[in-house]
């Protein structure tokens, strides 16, 4: 998301007090036996260095460079990622079904879970707070070049918008379009360039100059 966006404000004590009520279960749930104190804290570092948007931007990279490849990927996402040198699991912990779309010159894609926060946790990580957002989760459905507009994405109104809602049975991501000027580029150099938000559909790519 650009630095500065405010599309969806809310009072400052909401953070303070999403934590309190986290902090609170977590301790209800280590008193009762269910979890031990460094349960959460291996969850979150698995998914901070494990499966996080570093798998997607490889296979998004590899995709740009390899026809035959995006043609597997597009047509079976689990099936491609089992082709990478990943850790085990990708088809498991939030991405048992992953589905990706393409970006054109003709179509953009964005990805939403109206009902809460469905998300490709093991190619994307874990899911940004916009995304979870009640606000953004009915308003890209209604009007997703505004919101597009809002994320710093302008598109030509010849260009259609195809909204894809996630869900926990399909977990809906997006192959961007390659930028132009990137033609010597290696597969590494291409994944440095990818974003979350670009493989959400709420940003393009870019070339840093």
């Amino acid at each position: 998301m650009p630095s500065g966006y405010d599309g969806f404000k809310y009072g400052a004590d909401r953070e303070i007090y999403s934590a309190a009520k986290v902090k609170a279960l977590e301790s209800l749930l280590i008193e009762k036996g269910i979890i031990t104190g460094n349960t959460v804290d291996t969850i979150l570092s698995y998914f901070e260095t494990e499966m996080g948007p570093f798998n997607g931007a490889k296979l998004v990279a590899k995709a740009w460079v390899d026809p035959a490849f995006k043609a597997r990927l597009l047509a079976d996402c689990n099936a491609a990622c089992a082709e990478m040198d990943f850790p085990p699991g990708m088809s498991g912990a939030e991405g048992e079904h992953m589905r990706i779309v393409e970006n054109t010159p003709e179509v953009h894609n964005v990805i939403v879970c109206t009902l809460c926060s469905c998300y490709p946790w093991p190619t994307l990580g874990l899911p940004p707070y916009w995304f979870k957002d009640p606000t953004f989760r009915a308003r890209v459905v209604r009007e997703p070049r505004v919101v597009l507009k809002e994320f710093g994405v302008e598109l030509d109104d010849s260009v259609e918008v195809r909204v894809w809602d996630s869900s926990a049975q399909i977990r809906w991501w997006v192959l961007p379009m390659r930028p132009a000027g990137t033609e010597g580029m290696s597969e590494a150099q291409l994944a440095s360039l990818l974003t979350p938000e670009a493989m959400m559909g709420v940003a393009t790519v870019t070339v840093n100059r």
